[in-house]
């Protein structure tokens, strides 16, 4: 019963925290807010924290010996995926504007776009050349980078798909704002993980 409700939990916190953010939830409320609409990212962001609150709490409450430990040799594989996953929100953090993801400069300027950098366009350098969503991306590594209870192997597919099944609809607002422009960055570079990167350099060697 228990793994019950924390399936149940997680299932409805990825499904609140995606339904809030999507274009027929904020056009509504940017309909029936006005002005006040500019508060809405932070107003978000707050309200996501305190609905998770309780989720980890009583995840953490039906923790279990683990299963699976990251030991000997397999320590490498771990130390990677936490490099990993640290480096590519490091390189993340430098193309996206942590004011812009916090709400601070909505509420400033009151525009509101679907890019969380100060320009509001498609970026290609560095990080963003290899794959187009790093957060997602490193997060992906992190969460698998821990020991495996039942609970936490739970946790872990829940938040997986729900990081696939996020970014695929964070790209289709993306298709809708920026149309031909995404669709061309698309083309270009990888989702999640970076193939189309992998692939180009080594037809260059």
């Amino acid at each position: 019963m228990r793994f019950l409700i924390l399936i149940a939990l997680w299932t409805a916190y990825c499904f609140i925290h995606s339904f809030l953010i999507t274009p027929v939830f904020t056009d509504f409320v940017k309909k029936n807010t006005g002005t006040t609409y500019r508060f809405y990212r932070l107003f978000y962001n707050l309200f996501s924290i305190l609905i998770l609150l309780p989720v980890v709490i009583y995840s953490y409450s039906i923790r279990e010996m683990p299963f699976f430990t990251w030991q000997g040799y397999l320590l490498a594989v771990r130390y990677l995926l936490l490099i990993g996953g640290l480096w590519i929100f490091f390189a993340g953090s430098r193309h996206y504007s942590m004011r812009t993801f916090l709400g601070i400069n909505q509420i400033k300027a009151g525009v509101n776009h679907g890019l969380i950098n100060d320009t509001g366009k498609i970026e290609k350098g560095g990080i963003m050349g290899i794959v187009r969503h790093p957060f997602y991306s490193g997060s992906f590594l992190l969460i698998w980078a821990g020991n495996l209870d039942s609970t936490r192997l739970i946790i872990n597919i829940i938040l997986s798909l729900y990081l696939v099944i996020g970014t695929m609809l964070e790209e289709k607002k993306l298709l809708s704002e920026f149309g031909n422009v995404y669709r061309d960055y698309q083309e270009e570079v990888s989702m999640l993980f970076p193939w189309k990167y992998i692939k180009r350099k080594i037809k260059s060697n």
